[in-house]
């Protein structure tokens, strides 16, 4: 019984070896697997690899993950030493089977807090699990975790915590320059694996969640990013009109958009507290061309510029959500998201006195001939009396 014991583990920790020389000798592997297999027939390895794709022969999984889990839970307990390579290798082989086993996540933080692990290849060995459990949140939450190391760097300190004096600033340039220039492939990359995710598990709230995050600590202020990702979305929801995350996530994206389009004018010694507090549009009707016998130095043609492309923004996501909702009828999600933007963002936007008088009419007057509050239902018929792109308010 010892010696079939033993024979056991052998064969494990040479499966356990076969995975980590398989992610070595292949960075490209960008997806993971379990290949069905009742037994192993074959006197081989039962790890494959083609075509960047990383399978495991569903066989071994009986006894593999069974060894690794307990392997780490002894070296957690200090009941048994692990060396660092070893330990790499066992949290590495349980996360991509079981990646919501919190305690090999913390395990791996600690890795790269000794600087025995990278960042890149925590974030690295995350994507490959999200490709079989794409919606895992313990992933979710260590890549975030990880992502934070990165957009911290290192602080300059002496000895005793405080900052050289004179080596500061030059260091927080070039750490601000080095920060720069990774900053933008490392977001598309972030965004490309939330994509993925998102296509594997629908309505994945974790993906979508870690998306927004994503955009808030690494794009915060950037409009350019805010208006790219919009426009990327809009294919992505005509090929998905049931799911609610996707469309939440449009409404984050107009939220901020509205929100920078908004902000306060600069204080100047001409304007007053309350005009300082105030929505640009509004502080701009609001001023009196002369102060103290001075012109105000006031760019109106670029703010009116703002302000158009603002209503055109809600102008496109009006007539998108109306024609999915033609094309579509009978699905809540596209009410849903329907809601909010013309009975909270749209009214808020139109009291500053911007946008077509005839657009704010027509989206305020209920149509004679609408459709009840959720087309599709039995008996229900659909015979929306409005223009192109809008839909009346009160039918929401």
């Amino acid at each position: 019984m010892a010696e079939s014991r033993s024979e056991l583990d052998v064969l494990v920790q040479r499966v356990v070896k076969d995975i980590s020389n398989a992610l070595k000798r292949n960075p490209n592997i960008d997806e993971i697997g379990v290949i069905p297999c009742p037994e192993g027939r074959y006197n081989r390895s039962p790890i494959v690899v083609l075509e960047n794709k990383l399978g495991v022969e569903s066989w071994c999984l009986k006894f593999l993950l069974p060894y690794v889990h307990n392997k780490l839970l002894l070296y957690r307990q200090q009941k048994h030493w692990l060396d660092k390579e070893a330990l790499v290798e066992i949290t590495s082989t349980l996360l991509l089977l079981n990646p919501d086993f919190t305690t090999a996540w913390n395990v791996r933080k600690e890795l790269i807090q000794r600087g025995v692990l990278t960042a890149e290849m925590d974030l690295y060995l995350g994507k490959l699990a999200l490709t079989k459990f794409p919606k895992s949140p313990e992933t979710w939450i260590h890549r975030r975790w990880v992502l934070q190391q990165i957009l911290r760097g290192p602080s300059d300190v002496d000895c005793d915590g405080k900052k050289q004096p004179g080596e500061a600033e030059q260091a927080d340039l070039k750490r601000s320059q080095k920060f720069n220039y990774h900053l933008a492939p490392m977001l598309h990359k972030e965004l490309n694996v939330c994509s993925d995710a998102a296509c594997r598990y629908p309505s994945n709230y974790n993906a979508w969640s870690h998306r927004i995050w994503i955009l808030q600590h690494m794009a915060k202020g950037n409009v350019k990013v805010f208006q790219d990702e919009l426009s990327t979305m809009r294919q992505w929801v005509l090929m998905h009109v049931t799911d609610h995350s996707g469309f939440h996530y449009r409404q984050f994206l107009l939220k901020e958009l509205i929100e920078d389009f908004s902000q306060p004018p600069a204080p100047s010694i001409y304007c007053s507290p309350q005009q300082q507090s105030m929505p640009r549009s509004r502080f701009l009707s609001s001023i009196n061309p002369l102060a103290n016998g001075k012109q105000l130095e006031i760019n109106t043609v670029d703010q009116d510029e703002r302000e158009l492309e603002l209503f055109e923004l809600f102008h496109q996501e009006i007539e998108l959500c109306s024609d999915l909702i033609r094309s579509f009828p009978g699905h809540e999600t596209l009410w849903s998201h329907r809601d909010p933007i013309i009975h909270s963002s749209l009214p808020t936007y139109l009291e500053s006195g911007c946008g077509d008088s005839s657009f704010n009419r027509e989206a305020q007057t209920p149509s004679p001939q609408a459709p009840k509050a959720f087309p599709g239902q039995p008996g229900d018929v659909v015979t929306p009396a409005c223009p192109r792109g809008l839909l009346p308010v009160g039918h929401a």
